[in-house]
């Protein structure tokens, strides 16, 4: 199956996921609101969803499926099943001790991400209690992660894209549970557990389908195979969370201003869209055959496989990022405005989200350019450059906050733009050192493809802006909706892409047709 195809199924039930999660956020944000009780709200999230996007989103698969995938072809089912079952049952103690740690110590450990409201003991102590809440998730998501991993390894791409599903399936009831703010973050936060068994449960079941039998009971022990994956998890783990820990250090210090971690947190939703449904759908579907070619000393094929993943993410980014640098506060207003979340949220939230914007194609790129390293067992080099990123976020992020409020004006803008320049700054490093080891030369059609999806970006943006020029009667138009009027811009958006696309030659239709066939 070619990337281009195993992306169209990520891609496909990752929408599907995505839409639910935006019809989770606008009932949760608009019930919540953007307080205290939000930021509480929003920093228990970011324990989950820090370790689903490190784990099941790439880091732990990055480590496990090339080993998993090696013993596999070399050694049969039954050794690879060994090694599957050894690797869940110590990262399954790992985790629990983590989590157990964790409830113990939480009071102390939010210190670091939202102590700039601990003198407001009432929501801090909210905030402790929603945390403890969710914080299992992680030991779920790590076994989520390994046994979407054995599916991956097989090809098998639909359940592990499909099992997100399940987190917003339990989340969105919870909108509807009370009209109080804080109990409704509470339920939110139980029904987070929940999905966790349910997501966990659900691969369970599809890797016995596939049948390869794995069992928890049992004393976890560091065969040499587990031992590998572990050496090689850690540093990719810090490498894949680069981003995530960027993002966990802007919430830390925008915890110093009351309402920020909730704009950073609407922002982040309509940011996070095209890279989970581009760069980490790109970056699973590529790691399997780059592994593959790795192994093979297959040049030739390591260089299309990348040429086409960085083509495909690019044409593909370079529009939604387009999108959201156009119509930032337009885009909040109409999604988010509503109930407790109000319109100067909305401006609030949009300003940052115009700065994360220009991010999207680096924090797309790190998705696909980190497998190449993860395919040839190099963690390392992807962890010291996510180090590097987290390095500058950390300090640029501290100096423009502290350098905007001195100014008068809102500085959790400043974590924005640290965030975007600091992936940047990790993208090229991981680009040119690609490039200076011949790991990777990209092709004279990738440079062509580029030019030709930037030509049709500029294009569909030329009519979203004529559109928003328009907003007015284009609104009454629709009853004075905004939701439609948002629909109506970025299908017009769409499709201009669309046209623009084929018409340059950014997409052709022989390929379209060759993929579908494949």
């Amino acid at each position: 199956m070619s990337v281009a195809r195993n992306t169209l199924v990520q891609s496909s039930l990752t929408l599907a996921s995505r839409v639910l999660g935006m019809v989770r956020d606008i009932l949760l944000v608009a019930r919540i609101g953007a307080g205290p009780v939000g930021d509480a709200w929003a920093t228990a999230q970011q324990f989950p969803n820090l370790f689903r996007r490190i784990f099941a989103e790439g880091a732990f698969a990055s480590a496990f499926v090339p080993t998993y995938a090696r013993t596999l072809e070399a050694e049969g089912a039954e050794a690879a099943r060994a090694v599957a079952q050894e690797a869940m049952r110590v990262l399954f103690a790992a985790t629990a001790a983590l989590t157990i740690l964790a409830q113990i110590f939480m009071p102390w450990v939010l210190l670091l991400i939202h102590g700039g409201q601990a003198d407001d003991t009432v929501h801090y102590n909210l905030a402790v209690l929603l945390t403890r809440i969710t914080m299992p998730y992680l030991t779920f998501m790590a076994l989520a992660a390994l046994l979407s991993g054995v599916l991956n390894s097989s090809e098998r791409f639909i359940l592990s894209a499909g099992v997100p599903t399940l987190l917003n399936l339990c989340l969105i009831p919870a909108a509807f549970v009370s009209p109080d703010p804080v109990t409704t973050a509470k339920a939110a936060s139980i029904a987070y557990f929940i999905a966790g068994v349910l997501q966990a449960g659900a691969l369970w079941w599809g890797v016995r389908r596939q049948k390869v039998h794995l069992s928890l009971i049992g004393f976890p022990r560091l065969t040499p195979a587990v031992k590998k994956v572990m050496m090689l998890a850690l540093p990719g783990t810090i490498a894949a969370s680069g981003t995530q820990i960027n993002i966990i250090v802007s919430q830390s210090l925008a915890s110093f201003e009351v309402g920020a971690k909730s704009w950073l947190y609407a922002a982040d939703r309509l940011y996070q869209l095209p890279l989970g449904l581009v760069g980490v759908a790109v970056g699973v579907a590529i790691l399997p055959r780059l592994s593959r070619a790795a192994r093979a000393m297959d040049d030739t094929s390591s260089r299309t496989t990348m040429d086409e993943g960085i083509g495909l993410a690019m044409a593909l980014t370079l529009p939604a990022a387009a999108s959201l640098m156009i119509a930032p506060v337009f885009l909040i207003d109409a999604f988010f405005v509503r109930g407790a979340f109000l319109a100067d949220d909305a401006f609030q939230s949009g300003s940052a989200l115009f700065h994360f914007a220009w991010g999207v194609p680096a924090f797309v790129l790190i998705k696909v350019l980190a497998p190449a390293y993860f395919a040839r067992e190099d963690t390392k080099t992807p962890m010291r450059y996510a180090l590097v990123s987290v390095a500058i976020n950390t300090a640029l992020g501290a100096g423009l906050f502290f350098w905007m409020k001195s100014l008068g004006q809102q500085g959790f803008i400043g974590l924005a733009i640290a965030t975007s320049i600091a992936a940047w700054v990790n993208a090229i490093l991981l680009w040119t050192t690609l490039v200076r080891r011949d790991w990777y030369r990209p092709g004279p059609r990738l440079a062509s493809g580029l030019i030709r999806a930037a030509l049709a970006t500029a294009a569909m943006s030329a009519v979203i802006w004529l559109m928003l020029d328009n907003l007015a009667p284009l609104q009454a138009s629709l009853y004075g909706s905004k939701v439609l009027a948002a629909a109506v811009i970025v299908l017009a958006g769409g499709f201009t892409y669309a046209v623009a696309a084929l018409l340059t030659g950014a997409v052709r239709i022989s390929d379209i047709r060759r993929t579908m066939r494949r």
